[in-house]
């Protein structure tokens, strides 16, 4: 992964999972704060992470409170992306909860601040998430994408994953419509 400058110093990126934030007395208590900037400034300028307007401080905390507690069980894989000490990306899949889904998960959320976009943090956080799936047994890991995000959907494709559907128009940002884009990797076809 590419180093970064950040306030003139270089620093290498740390790629934290949920165990390593539970532990650190310094990160463990800001994440959600951290990860709601992160969120929130993405969705004000108008990324595709599920929100049309930026989500509310608590909402976020919430969310993440349900993903830590489903790592704690082998249900998920949450990752944070730190230099230095300031938390520049995050990303999490959970594990289907119906009985017939489950050796399956989904990545949910993959977000990088927009100071830090092009230096391959993206790219290096989701890498991790896919070796954590693998590691828990995951058999396919799959992901939606909104159809203009054509740089995520060339880093997923760049990591294996393959489209398998797509439904046209369907996502809703006031009166523009854009295509849900569908992928999966399937960890059996490497068996």
């Amino acid at each position: 992964m590419n180093t970064a400058s950040t306030g003139g110093r270089t620093c290498e990126p740390a790629i934290l999972d949920a165990a390593d934030l539970a532990s650190d007395a310094e990160r463990g208590p800001r994440f959600a704060a951290s990860a709601h900037r992160i969120v929130a400034d993405l969705v004000r300028d108008g990324a595709a992470l599920g929100w049309v307007d930026p989500p509310a401080p608590d909402e976020v905390a919430d969310l993440l409170d349900g993903v830590i507690a489903a790592t704690r069980v082998g249900d998920a894989a949450l990752r944070a992306v730190y230099m230095d000490r300031s938390l520049v990306g995050l990303g999490y899949w959970t594990r289907y909860t119906r009985p017939t889904h489950r050796p399956h998960a989904d990545l949910e959320k993959v977000a990088v601040a927009a100071a830090v976009h092009g230096r391959g943090i993206g790219r290096a956080l989701t890498a991790a998430l896919v070796a954590d799936a693998r590691k828990a047994g995951i058999e396919v890991l799959t992901l939606d994408a909104r159809g203009d995000n054509s740089g995520a959907l060339h880093l997923y494709r760049s990591l294996g994953f393959t489209e398998y559907g797509r439904l046209p128009g369907f996502v809703a940002v006031g009166e523009r419509r854009y295509d849900k884009v569908f992928c999966m990797l399937d960890f059996r076809q490497e068996a």
